[in-house]
């Protein structure tokens, strides 16, 4: 085993640290929480990554998206994500893809993934990520944020559990509350952690249910999502 990974040793075995490098997750987003997933599944040593997403950097990403600097302002996210993966693992196989997900890409984007990770921020996209997910039997972890506040839950196929989270198709509240640079890092962790267990078949998953975090309080709830 390598020397990188022997500090994920004791929380994950030998065994599954090995198998981690033969799984391929796809990531929806490079912005606020997607760069923080990228980061830390490239440090855990994933071994296949699949990046998408279709804007470029703008000084206003400065306060919490981690893949940006004052040095990459009008650069690819994509391209830099690639760049950023290959300085802290060369091992990891990174596939860019510089272009939004929508209905007419989104299935040949995901496919062919053992976990797809929703770093989007409208809820349209979220919904035809769901929909585009079960029709190709793979789970997906999602994750949103706004202001102080996160939530996580992993949706496995024909859960569709984004459909309880916004019954009423209404937009989310990234917008409304803001985006600080803590509230991404966090939800990001826990949803990097989801991915980790749907992967290796480890403990419990946020399954029907909901992480709400809302770190102002320091108040952790899961909400039961199942009808």
């Amino acid at each position: 085993m390598k020397k990188r990974y022997l500090r994920n040793i004791l929380t994950l075995t030998p065994e599954e640290n090995e198998k981690l490098k033969y799984f391929k997750v796809c990531i929806i987003g490079c912005g606020g929480l997607g760069g923080y997933i990228i980061e830390m599944l490239s440090r855990i040593g994933i071994g296949n990554l699949t990046v998408v997403d279709m804007d470029i950097f703008e000084e206003s990403n400065l306060n919490r998206q981690i893949l940006s600097s004052e040095e990459n302002l009008g650069y690819s996210k994509v391209l830099e994500a690639q760049k950023r993966i290959n300085s802290i693992n060369s091992d990891v196989k990174v596939n860019v893809i510089e272009d939004g997900f929508n209905k007419d890409n989104g299935m040949d984007i995901i496919c062919d993934h053992n976990v797809v990770v929703d770093a989007l921020d409208n809820v349209e996209s979220r919904l035809l990520l769901q929909e585009y997910c079960e029709k190709l039997n793979i789970p997906l972890v999602y994750g949103a944020i706004a202001g102080w506040f996160g939530q996580v839950c992993t949706i496995m196929p024909g859960d569709r559990t984004l459909n309880q989270i916004y019954k009423d198709n209404s937009i989310g509240v990234e917008n409304k509350l803001g985006n600080p640079s803590f509230t991404p890092a966090n939800v990001a962790s826990i949803q990097v952690s989801e991915v980790i267990k749907v992967l290796l078949c480890k403990g419990e998953l946020l399954q029907n249910q909901m992480l709400v975090i809302d770190l102002l309080y320091n108040e952790f709830n899961i909400i039961n999502l199942k009808e």
